[in-house]
């Protein structure tokens, strides 16, 4: 059997190590951070063990179910009826059912029933049938399906706020995968439906990392690899602070923008590959409170006075002890925000919090964390699927991926899980 290093310890590089020891191949997990699970991974919030950056769970994510029942843990996944908001010029309004659409006050009613006709069929969609929609915009294929006007209302400035000056250059495949995602979330068209893993994604990680050690990995935390060593065209072996270690192939999961820096002994052209792969990064903020700010779980924000796209009250989908609220503030690392302080950027979003619920006062904010991530969310441009580079290159037993991989779908759990299974199978061919 091989010996094999994976690189980088979040879902996808932990279903691959997994994987791996399962078929008895002796495996090392690196991860730079101190703990499991990259994007996934909790952090300690005054008291409360929760994910840094916000995870819930879809009813076409199959690759997950599998993963639970393999694990015997599929009792430890529960499905809740949430609801969803739509605040749009000073008002909070219903969303997410044909009522509430109806009964939307800023567009008139032909733009309400092409918007609805348009997301109804998008979520009905084959998942396999997107290729004719990976060369064509996002901004045109909305446009075109559900009207200018219901762009220009409901879409145009989230997708501002979430992906600024790519905004018109983002691929319709891409866009269709999210909402197809969570349109197939419902138990009926008047009832939208998600689910949570009970205690949060670290139980799923942490099981994870017991079955890999007790299969005979290992895991080191708090371990960077400096580089991946390549010789007539093969992989050798890893460099760490500590010095080399020989390995018959290495997998890596990272963040593809950090592979320059990683492997620069690849080859030129491949290189250039990963460096026109755009990605974005995120200040995600979290707050503890006295009481809800909403009852919904997702509230998008189409509104002048907000420059957040929305917020997701967790504790709306998951029973949690106190009211728990994200605000993600998505930029690309050059945006000036992007270096606000902490202090400077909670300040900001606890105006918008208090905006959306005016009983909500200083006195009901129990603690604020923010984590701050340089590579959250690629940018997935038309013609995206032949952007990317091959898994496996030109180099011998050097496997690389990372979320950009699960295009056309969008980052989630399941995804991760998928791409690290076959990851583990190319490793072995």
């Amino acid at each position: 059997m091989s010996k094999i290093a994976v690189i980088g310890a979040g879902p996808m590089g932990l279903a691959t190590a997994y994987e791996l020891t399962r078929q008895d191949h002796q495996v090392d997990l690196y991860e730079f951070d101190d703990r499991l699970g990259g994007m996934s991974a909790h952090f300690d919030f005054d008291g409360l063990s929760i994910e840094r950056y916000y995870h819930f769970v879809c009813r076409p994510d199959e690759p997950l179910f599998e993963l639970l029942d393999e694990l015997d843990m599929a009792d430890q996944l529960h499905w809740v009826d949430t609801k969803m908001g739509y605040y749009y010029h000073g008002h909070l309004h219903r969303w997410g059912d044909p009522i509430s659409l109806l009964t939307f006050p800023h567009l008139n009613f032909i733009s309400r029933l092409r918007y609805g006709a348009h997301m109804f069929f998008a979520s009905k969609r084959d998942k396999d049938n997107w290729r004719d929609l990976d060369d064509v915009d996002a901004v045109s294929w909305l446009k075109k399906g559900s009207g200018k006007k219901a762009y220009e209302v409901l879409w145009d400035r989230l997708f501002r706020l979430k992906f600024h000056d790519f905004t018109d250059n983002l691929s319709a495949a891409w866009i269709w995968a999210r909402i197809r995602r969570v349109g197939q979330s419902r138990r009926s068209i008047f009832q939208e439906s998600l689910g949570y893993i009970q205690g949060g994604s670290e139980t799923l990680l942490n099981e994870l990392a017991a079955r890999i050690k007790q299969q005979g990995g290992n895991i080191h935390l708090s371990t960077p690899v400096q580089n991946v060593r390549i010789e007539h065209n093969r992989v050798t072996g890893i460099e760490l602070n500590s010095g080399l270690e020989a390995y018959d192939k290495v997998i890596s999961t990272i963040p593809l923008q950090y592979i320059p820096r990683l492997i620069p002994d690849l080859p030129g052209d491949q290189l250039e590959r990963y460096r026109q792969v755009q990605n974005i990064g995120v200040v995600c903020l979290i707050y503890k409170l006295k009481k809800p700010v909403t009852d919904n779980f997702w509230l998008n924000i189409s509104d002048p006075d907000f420059d957040i796209p929305g917020i997701i009250e967790m504790s709306n989908l998951r029973p949690l002890s106190d009211k728990v609220v994200y605000v993600p503030y998505y930029m690309p690392q050059s945006h000036p925000k992007f270096s606000w302080s902490d202090e400077k950027i909670i300040n900001e979003a606890t105006g918008y919090l208090k905006k959306l619920n005016p009983e909500l006062g200083d006195e009901d904010i129990l603690s604020v964390s923010a984590s701050r991530y340089a590579y959250a969310q690629p940018i997935c441009q038309p013609g995206f699927s032949r952007l990317l580079p091959p898994i496996r290159g030109a180099i011998d037993n050097l496997l690389i991926a990372d979320t950009s991989y699960y295009y056309p779908e969008d980052r989630s759990i399941a995804e991760s899980v998928k791409l690290g299974k076959q990851l583990a199978q190319m490793a072995q061919s």
